[in-house]
Formats: C-alpha cells, structure tokens, sequence
C-alpha cells in the first residue's frame, strides 16, 4: 500500500512538473503573441524611437560669377567632426586618440569636452577635407561622428574680395555682396531619415524627406579680365607711390553696369585670422568720401554754358594767378592770364571756375551736381554704401561759392564719380548703376533721365579731350592710350586734417572717358595721400588710369578712333 502510495505521488510530481512547465510555455507563447500582435505597434514606435533619426541636408549657397561665368566663390562639401561630451566626459583614452588623428592639442579637447559634459553635441573640427575627417572616423570611435557641411571658397582671392566680402562659418554672408545677397544666395536645408545604433553611427538611410535646395546663382557685372588687371596696375601705383588707400571704377556708360571695382590696400578672404587692421575690409570705392577736387569743375562749366552767360570761347581773365575773396586766397599753379571757358578746363583754372562762380551763382552749380547723382546714394544696396555731402545752405558766401566750383566744400565716392561721369559720356543721360549683370530685358527697363541737353554734353565732353592734348598745355598727357581718343579731368585735393587742410597730404584723381569720340567707359582712379615728390592727378593718377584704359579697349574689343596718318597711308596702299 504505502509502495503504490509512493507511486502515486512520484507520478503526479512528475505530472506537476509537466503541468508547470506547460503553463510557463503558455505564458511565454502568450507573451510573445501579445507582443507581436496587440502590443507590436507600440514597440515598434519605441524602438524607432531609439534607432531612427532625422537629420539635415545641409544646402549649398549659390555660385557668384564674373559678367562671363568664371566662378569668383563657389561651395565645397567638407567635413566636421562632433562628439557626444556626456558620453566622452569619462573616456579619456578615446578623446585622446581622436585629438591625436585630427591633430588637436589631447589637453584642449579634453577641457572641452569636460566644460561641456553636460551637452548631448558638441564640434570637435569643422571644416575638414574629407581626407582629414576621414582619419577619426576610420578610429570607429564610440559617440564620434561627421556631418557634411559646405565651406566657401573664393577662387580669385584679394582680386575680388572687397566687392564679393566673405561668409562665416556657418555659411552666413558677412561682408560685400555675400552679405547683400545672404537671403538669395542661401539655399534651403533639407531633411533625411537614418538609423543609428546605439554608438551613434549611421546604419541604414531610410529616406529623404525633404530634399536640400541650393542657393540661387548671382551673376555680377565685373568682367574679370579687367578686374585682376585693374587691380594689378592700381596695386603697383600703390606700393610705388606709398600711399594711404587707393581705388578704381570702372563704369560701362551704355548700360551702367560696373565692369571693374578695386581697392587698396585688399585682403585674403581665406586667411583674415591675422588681420589687425579691419579697415581693410571696406570697399572705399562705395563706402569712402573725399572731397572730388578738380572733378567737379567740368559740371561747373555745364552749369555756365546752361545759363547762356557763357559759351565755349567766351574769355575770363585770370591774372595774376590769385585773387582774395574775403580773407581767403584762391590761387591757380600758374598765371595763366586770358583763357577761354574751355582752357579753365584744360589749365584746370580755379580763378577761371571762381569767376564763372561769381557770375552764374552758386545755386545753378549745385542744381547740376545733384541732377548727376552727387549727395545721393548710387543705390546699389552695398553694405556701407555712401552718398556723400551736397551743401545746401539758405545762404551761399563767396567763399562757399568759389570753393563748390572747384571740387572743395562738398564729398562723393570714386562710384559717384564714375556715374557722374557718365551722364556727360552718354549725351547727358543718368541711369542706375548696377554691380550685378543685365539681362537684355533689364537693360529694356532701365530707367533713364536726361539731366543735361545732349549739345552741352558734347562741348563739354570736346573740352575734355584738351586735358590729354600736350598740344593744347593739357595737364594729363600721361593718361593718353595708343590708337583710341581720351577725355578726361585730373584733380588734387588737400587732406582735412585735425586742424584743417594740410598742406603736405593730398588726394589724387584722374577720370576719363573712352574712347572720347564715342565713350564705352568710365575709369575713376583715386590715390589717397601719394608720398613723395610728386602728388597732382596728372602725375599720379593719370599713368594708372593709362594702363587700365588701354587694356580695357583690348579686353572688350573696342575699335580705335585714333589711327596715325602713316598706317592709314599704309593701309590704303596695301
């Protein structure tokens, strides 16, 4: 009995234990089934949560070009390298392997990451080439990982950066018409669906949300060609002459577009870590000042032959050489006696220009200037752009009078100048300046005014042509250019100082106008403060305007008005 009793129990511990295991196998089977069915969703959210992330497509910004397509800046992918400093903050040994392949101090990257320890994301390296972010991801370091970003490069370098600035870090356009144009230039970022493990590396891209849009082209209207040889001649002139700060324009006058804007002294866009000096970042030929001198006598002239006082012969005495108007001496260099109102011109006469002054007003002068553009801004939206000082007192004196009529009492900037210009290139016509390339539908558009009769444009324009003549005692004979007829008007202007004018430092000017029979440019040159010996714009100014000229009739294929006797003979025997 008690031996079948032993049975018994022994057989329904046995079957206890089977029952006990079958009911752990339904509970698991039904945990699992519940998982997978009623609970799948769920968890699948979760773990997505935890694997699948959503990251940038970093966009490009749009590519900036000369008149002709050459690329003056354009975007190039890179790497940057970031970390995880919670996860970092107590892994010593990876930190310092990462710093020893990207090339950083161990300690620095080390203090860091411990003063960000508390972060989730922190930039170890930015903007490496792919290479060089390729030596620490090669390490296949824990919580380390790249994103492509896109650093600007500016082919060119010095030859274009005052007028194209540069962008920061992060691709955002600080200076010149990257920071102009920031918005049109800037693309717009995407948006792309990865999985990572736990270590933050990228196992699988799922897809793309939302692609990245790159930024917009910006076509300017500079033709590099005569940009870098711009930029070559005024540099030259600059280092030899020693001067302060020097720039040049140089304005189609058919259309208005700027085919050509350098300053000195430049910058290396790419290398403006060691600047000390950040005044060398200013385009001065939009942004500086100056009082034009000499430059403005030509419209001075315009204001004359307007009030039919005067006309191209009519004579003005200017002997001795000086007269005083108040208190004050204005003085010619010469005595240059009689002259007709187209020598004042050509001698550059301020006795002639004060006398002219005297008879028509002050008020007409002024009414011409500010028809040309003076005291107003060009409008090309540049940053720090400038429009200058146009007096308008409710009183003129006639010391006021006499100094407008020669260029003193008043400022504008070399692009001013350049456009001012152009309204007697053009028939007396004033349009818009533009840094950016016309299409032919905008140059349709462009509004145009006629700010002076075209017959006056023309005198004063022949005028002009004298200032080159040596024929003719003009002062600026060193701006004459092979095979092509100059127009132009030098001017020398003293410095204001702490205490006033200074009598050593001086403001140089040339502009011209070519070819004079018919202009295409416009060419301001300006040197702030020449040392040395010589200091007047027919000295100084004049020679680079020369070289930049004559290069311009080349490079934009201008047929000469000016062939010699002899190689017309020769042609015509031939």
């Amino acid at each position: 009995m008690i031996n079948r009793l032993k049975t018994v129990a022994k057989q329904w511990r046995v079957l206890l234990i089977l029952f006990a295991m079958f009911l752990c196998v339904l509970t698991i089977t039904w945990k699992l089934s519940a998982i997978h069915v009623r609970q799948r969703d769920f968890l699948q959210i979760e773990g997505d949560k935890r694997t699948i992330r959503n990251i940038p497509l970093v966009a490009h910004r749009g590519l900036i070009t000369d008149r002709n397509g050459e690329p003056l800046a354009v975007s190039t992918p890179v790497q940057s390298i970031w970390v995880d400093p919670s996860k970092l903050v107590d892994a010593p040994n990876t930190t310092a392997a990462l710093a020893v392949a990207l090339g950083i101090n161990p300690e620095v990257l080390a203090n860091s990451i411990a003063s960000h320890a508390s972060g989730k994301f922190l930039y170890v390296k930015r903007r490496l080439a792919p290479a060089d972010a390729k030596k620490g991801l090669d390490l296949n370091l824990n919580h380390v990982g790249a994103q492509q970003e896109y650093q600007r490069f500016y082919p060119q370098g010095e030859v274009t950066s005052h007028l194209i600035g540069f962008s920061n870090i992060d691709d955002v356009g600080q200076e010149g018409l990257e920071l102009t144009y920031n918005d049109w230039l800037s693309g717009t970022p995407g948006e792309r669906q990865i999985i990572q493990d736990r270590r933050g590396h990228i196992i699988e891209e799922r897809q793309t949300i939302q692609p990245a849009e790159p930024g917009k082209n910006l076509s300017l209207s500079i033709d590099f060609q005569l940009q870098n040889l711009a930029y070559r001649s005024l540099k030259a002139e600059f280092i030899t002459r020693r001067a302060k700060a020097a720039s040049v324009v140089v304005l189609d006058v058919g259309t208005g577009e700027v085919l050509a804007m350098v300053n000195q002294p430049s910058y290396n866009p790419h290398n403006k870590g060691d600047m000390t000096d950040f005044s060398v970042l200013r385009n001065r030929a939009i942004t500086d000042v100056f009082e034009p001198g000499s430059t403005v006598k030509p419209f001075t002239i315009v204001a004359a032959l307007e009030s039919s006082l005067f006309g191209p012969e009519t004579v003005i005495e200017t002997s001795p050489g000086w007269m005083m108007v108040g208190p004050n001496e204005v003085r010619d260099i010469f005595n240059y006696g009689t002259l007709s109102l187209s020598s004042v011109i050509t001698k550059s006469s301020n006795i002639g220009t004060s006398k002219i002054a005297f008879e028509i007003g002050a008020e007409p002068i002024r009414d011409v200037l500010q028809r040309v553009g003076f005291g107003e801004v060009p409008g090309t939206s540049f940053p720090g752009e400038r429009g200058g000082v146009l007096p308008n007192p409710s009183r003129w004196s006639r010391i006021e009078t006499a100094t407008l009529s020669y260029g003193y009492g008043l400022s504008a900037s070399a692009l001013q100048l350049a456009s001012a210009y152009s309204v007697i290139a053009d028939g007396g016509v004033r349009k818009p300046v533009s840094l950016l390339k016309l299409s032919d539908e905008e140059l349709t558009q462009v509004p145009r005014s006629q700010v002076i009769s075209p017959a006056i444009a023309s005198q004063v324009k022949v005028m002009l042509e004298t200032v080159v003549d040596s024929s003719r005692g003009g002062s600026a004979v060193e701006a004459n250019i092979p095979f092509h007829e100059v127009a132009g008007k030098t001017g020398t202007a003293h410095v204001v100082g702490e205490y006033g004018y200074e009598d050593n430092l001086h403001n140089s000017f040339f502009v011209g106008l070519v070819p004079a029979s018919n202009p295409g440019i416009v060419v301001v040159v300006v040197i702030n403060e020449p040392r040395g010996d010589e200091h007047y714009g027919g000295q100084v100014a004049a020679p680079v305007f020369s070289q930049i000229a004559a290069g311009a009739m080349r490079i934009l294929n201008i047929s000469p008005d000016k062939i010699p006797a002899q190689n017309l003979l020769s042609s015509s025997v031939q």
